[in-house]
């Protein structure tokens, strides 16, 4: 009986090397996709006030967790039963992120009056709520599909590996990205405080005064950098989707830079994509005037 419990102990910490070994390796694959997550997902949980500012950030991150929920399962029954799906969802959700990221370009260059235009939020305004969840939604079904692309990367790196491994290293992966990335995220959204706290407690002229002004000025300039970043992001993941799964993008200008391609790619479906979706609900609009 002793002996057969060491057994089975033993097997349990030779499988938890094995998969700190695989999570360490799946981690490192998808430490870009990562960075591209935490910029997107920081520029979009950015610019509240600051008594909602950890409300929204809890919000997203609670559908971001929820996300992992229903994509690690999917993901990991589709590579056994249909592994040809999961070529398809990746350039769906390519799709999508290369019109976000279009529709973000869009706007700057050709609605930077309207943009312009602020509304005071505060928690009595319904329309600012109204607002608020959407802002919320809309990140969510942001992180969705690069929670997607995540786990795909990580589940990629074990496919060689048993069943139990692929579960624990994907799930543990998933749990990184949502953990890791909005952990960060909630820091940089209370720089701001956090500096005007080290102005308050220190006299006008000492040390700990500059640098929380430091942290007072730099928190607009990194939210705005991480704007342009995400932005970038979106434009190169979605094509990198498409490069390593369609192969007409695959074969095409090849000896163009990596980089480049994926620019070209990326910002030509999504301003393709933006022209499809305004032509649709320009139709929609004419259609219910009549």
């Amino acid at each position: 009986m002793g002996a057969s419990i060491f057994t089975v102990l033993d097997d349990i910490a030779a499988l938890m090397d094995d998969v700190a070994v695989t999570a360490k390796v799946a981690t490192r694959k998808t430490a870009a996709i990562l960075g591209d997550d935490l910029a997107v997902n920081a520029e979009k949980a950015t610019g509240y006030v600051s008594s909602r500012e950890l409300p929204v950030l809890w919000g997203i991150s609670k559908g971001s967790f929820v996300n992992k929920l229903i994509i690690v399962p999917l993901i990991l029954t589709l590579n056994v039963y249909a592994p040809f799906l999961i070529k398809v969802l990746l350039v769906i959700g390519g799709v999508y992120l290369a019109y976000e990221g279009a529709e973000k370009i869009v706007e700057y260059l050709f609605h930077k009056r309207h943009k312009a235009e602020t509304h005071p939020e505060s928690l009595d305004n319904e329309l600012d709520q109204a607002r608020e969840k959407k802002k919320i939604w809309a990140a969510i079904k942001t992180d969705f599909i690069l929670s997607l692309e995540i786990v795909i990367i990580a589940l990629s790196a074990v496919l060689d590996k048993s069943l139990t491994i692929q579960i624990l290293t994907v799930s543990i992966v998933a749990l990184i990205a949502t953990v890791g990335v909005y952990g960060f995220v909630a820091v940089l959204v209370r720089m701001d405080d956090f500096g005007f706290r080290l102005i308050s407690l220190s006299n006008s002229k000492g040390f700990i005064t500059t640098i929380g002004k430091g942290l007072v000025k730099a928190l607009p300039i990194i939210v705005k950098l991480l704007s342009v970043v995400g932005t970038i992001a979106l434009i190169l993941v979605s094509g990198g989707i498409f490069i390593h799964y369609v192969e007409f993008f695959h074969d095409f200008i090849p000896n163009f830079p990596l980089v480049v391609r994926e620019v070209i790619f990326g910002l030509g479906v999504g301003i393709l994509a933006v022209v499809v979706v305004n032509l649709v609900k320009w139709i929609m609009k004419s259609m219910k005037k009549k």
